[in-house]
């Protein structure tokens, strides 16, 4: 991950997607409609997405097949949390 530190979800999550890929193998890949980029200064990209399902997506132009997945109202409550300052103590 670049030395950078990196949310324990975030490596919970690409070891779970890893063991459900090797535990379900035909499993077709999740069709997700991303929004445009937004880009920080650094070049640091992020984008939202939603898939058919109606799920809400969050993921980094760097790694494309690294995404934060929950529902459209979890990741609404995240957004608002992160805006009121919750995650002020990473910057």
């Amino acid at each position: 991950d670049g030395g950078r530190a990196v949310p324990r979800g975030v490596h919970a999550h690409r070891e779970q997607q890893s063991r459900e890929r090797q535990q379900h193998p035909a499993q077709p890949a999740v069709d997700i409609t991303w929004n445009e980029a937004f880009c920080s200064e650094g070049a640091n990209c992020f984008r939202f997405g939603l898939d058919d399902a109606g799920r809400a997506y969050i993921g980094s132009t760097l790694t494309p097949d690294a995404y934060v997945s929950d529902s459209v109202e979890a990741l609404r409550a995240l957004v608002r949390a992160v805006k009121a300052g919750a995650a002020d103590h990473l910057l």
